[in-house]
């Protein structure tokens, strides 16, 4: 298309100059020739005028006027027939979540064609992905993307307090850490609705060059590598030079390039529920703790707006399903661990949310990688959501994936290997992390209180016991090995 369009009226001379998105593109006439003659619309003789040309896509006759597709978008068009085509780009990504179009978005900036196929037409709430450790907004400055999630309406937070049972509220207020502390230059956690993460990076990648077909069905892995999917109604076909599997958890693309994936049994069920008008809950001010039966979190996103989520056990799969969730969320989060008038200000507040729950696990893949595609994000494998690494951990699989993309004209399997290592270790850490979160704030019985108890008076002593849950605030690297290791967990837990 981009050929068809900007050579219409043009005739083959020493070169055709022509601008398209007000940007000069300059192609010499062989290769123009090369491209109309796979396409059937170049006449044969040197300097002829192509005029009167007409093409009709899906009963709409296109002109150069109508459509002008960015310059850096198609490599080439191959062909159009019976309203199927085939275009090829650099990279064509399924999936257009925040792995997906923040890749697109670092690749289209250093000058890749990218194609992004994404489902949905507006991404949906799906209650997680909203909050950003300090490590992770350090994986976002080091991709370019930190300002387009600040601008997008990005809330730091910069107090962590660790109310729950058996703890006086403001002691623990007092006791709060100061999260803008932990990482050099970062003032602390970063929240920012999921739905609109996602939109920001999107219209980022647009914005850059990308190309993002969105309503996309049927999404299929072929030889090539390539995609074919149906978009409008139309049978299409789209390869790349490397397929991006950026399709979530349950990642069509992982299957069908056959990586395994590995599963943890499910140790809990987690809930979460956006809230609007709870202006009583302090703005800068995050927290986590147990109570009862349950585990509660909650992460202001600024302006009376609080993500909540409450954990619970398998046994209780029904506590917070059906039409009366929002109501019964609200009702177990009235808790008597923390502060009055922030309790009710949540039972005053309004969900503007559904209220979803989902099973806490981990997956993993041992080689996020096939000939000729490539995994990122949730895709790959995803860490328990009860210590909130999503985001980062697709924000580091975009940098690290990008970085090696753009170190090599060689896009072959191995180049992925130092990805699937440095991947392997870093999600064989966060699982240790999470799992002793789960053990240690969503289990419920007697003994499981007295744990928490005694553990909490140990760290108290020696605060060494804190550095593992610290490495999912400041990154799962900056410790060693053996700290995520069988003989600390028994030194944890006891």
């Amino acid at each position: 298309n981009f050929a068809k369009h900007a050579l219409l009226g043009h005739r083959f001379q020493s070169s055709s100059e022509f601008r398209v998105c007000n940007v000069p593109m300059t192609f010499s006439p062989s290769r123009w020739r090369r491209a109309m003659l796979a396409s059937r619309l170049v006449p044969r003789g040197r300097g002829e005028k192509i005029s009167n040309l007409d093409i009709n896509l899906r009963g709409a006759v296109l002109s150069p006027s109508s459509l002008v597709p960015r310059p850096s978008s198609i490599v080439y068009t191959s062909q159009i027939i019976q309203g199927m085509s085939e275009l090829k780009y650099d990279l064509v990504i399924a999936g257009g979540g925040i792995a997906g179009s923040a890749l697109a978005t670092v690749m289209a900036r250093a000058g890749k064609s990218v194609l992004v196929l994404e489902k949905t037409t507006e991404y949906p709430d799906l209650v997680r992905g909203e909050w950003i450790p300090p490590w992770g907004v350090v994986e976002a400055k080091r991709t370019g993307l930190l300002d387009v999630l600040v601008d997008a309406g990005g809330h730091y937070l910069t107090r962590h307090i660790g109310f729950g049972e058996g703890i006086d509220p403001e002691k623990a207020i007092a006791r709060a850490l100061d999260m803008s502390t932990l990482l050099a230059g970062v003032p602390g956690p970063l929240c920012l609705r999921h739905p609109v993460a996602c939109q920001a990076l999107t219209d980022a990648a647009e914005a850059t060059g990308a190309t993002v077909r969105r309503g996309v069905t049927r999404v299929a892995l072929e030889a090539g590598p390539s995609l074919r999917y149906t978009h409008e109604g139309a049978e299409h076909t789209a390869t790349g030079r490397l397929v991006v599997g950026a399709d979530g958890r349950n990642s069509v693309i992982r299957g069908q390039a056959g990586i395994a994936l590995h599963r943890d049994p499910t140790h809990h069920l987690f809930s979460g529920m956006l809230v609007e008008g709870a202006h009583g809950w302090p703005d800068d001010a995050q927290t986590k703790g147990t109570e009862g039966d349950v585990n509660f979190l909650a992460f202001p996103q600024g302006n009376g707006r609080v993500r909540l989520y409450l954990g619970y056990t398998l046994a209780q799969k029904t506590r917070l399903a059906g039409e009366n969730a929002p109501k019964h969320f609200l009702e177990a989060f009235n808790l008597k661990s923390v502060p009055a008038a922030w309790n009710e200000s949540i039972a005053n507040s309004t969900p503007i949310s559904h209220c979803h729950s989902y099973p806490n696990e981990d997956t993993w893949t041992d080689e996020p990688f096939a000939d000729g595609v490539v995994l990122v994000g949730d895709s790959a494998g995803h860490n328990d959501p009860i210590i909130g690494q999503g985001v980062s951990i697709a924000l580091r699989d975009v940098r690290i994936v990008s970085d090696l993309l753009l170190s090599s004209e060689e896009w072959t399997p191995a180049l992925f290997a130092p990805y699937a290592e440095e991947r392997a270790e870093r999600m064989r850490r966060l699982r240790f992390v999470a799992s002793l979160q789960s053990v240690l704030d969503s289990e419920f019985t007697p003994e499981a209180a007295k744990r928490r108890k005694s553990i909490g008076e140990r760290r108290v002593a020696d605060p060494s016991l804190n550095m593992v849950s610290a490495a999912a605030m400041v990154g799962p690297e900056r410790f060693p090995a053996e700290m995520f290791s069988q003989a600390n967990w028994d030194k944890i837990v006891g």
